[in-house]
């Protein structure tokens, strides 16, 4: 069960990450979820393409361990 809560997470992640990113290159001044984050443009990028990758790679990794436990059949 915590296998497939990490892959919901991960995926959660990697879509509001994503979302957000592009987002903010349609329109530089829209942050959406970050817009409380200081630092501007850059920083806001910089976060959103973190959550898209850490989203990734836990979605991957729930995905690979909830397969091995027998519960993604």
């Amino acid at each position: 069960m915590k296998h497939i809560t990490v892959l919901i997470i991960g995926m959660l992640l990697l879509v509001l990450g994503a979302q957000g990113a592009i987002r903010l290159l349609a329109d530089h001044d829209n942050a959406g979820l970050l817009a409380w984050l200081p630092g501007g443009f850059a920083v806001w990028l910089a976060c959103y393409a973190a959550a898209v990758v850490a989203g990734a790679l836990l979605a991957g990794w729930g995905s690979k361990k909830a397969k091995q436990s027998g519960r993604g059949q």
